[in-house]
């Protein structure tokens, strides 16, 4: 059965490593969007039960904005997702530390439309049921 592993990295001046790290472990293709998490936001925006309806201009301007990034891929079911995590830590570090990302992976009971990489461009042959080269 396929999977889908989705990685949230909280620094993202570090996605492009992790993108290549995941390249080169296989990965043939992949989605990044950006993402904030309610911890952050907390943290960032003081959330209180007493917050004005319409917050000051001042307030809203001086705030920046921090996201992360989400990254995620829909990965065969002999793919090696042990070597992708020790190849997204190498990158970021423990994945236990605080604030260093989250990274899960969820089995994908039907996945249609996926096509392999190939150098080059264009998509390699037609695969069937699960994913599978027919």
């Amino acid at each position: 059965m396929p999977q889908l592993v989705s990685l949230v990295v909280h620094d993202p001046g570090r996605v492009n490593e992790v993108v290549r790290a995941w390249l080169a472990a296989g990965v043939t293709g992949m989605t990044l969007l950006d993402s904030s998490g309610l911890g952050r936001h907390a943290r960032e925006h003081d959330l209180r039960d007493d917050l004005p309806l319409f917050p000051s201009l001042r307030k809203v301007l001086e705030g920046e904005e921090r996201h992360s990034r989400l990254l995620f891929s829909v990965v065969s079911d002999d793919f090696d997702v042990d070597r992708l995590i020790e190849a997204t830590e190498r990158v970021l570090g423990s994945l236990d530390r605080p604030d260093s990302g989250i990274l899960f992976v969820l089995p994908v009971r039907r996945a249609v439309g996926l096509q392999p990489y190939r150098a080059g461009g264009g998509a390699a042959a037609p695969r069937g049921p699960e994913g599978r080269h027919p």
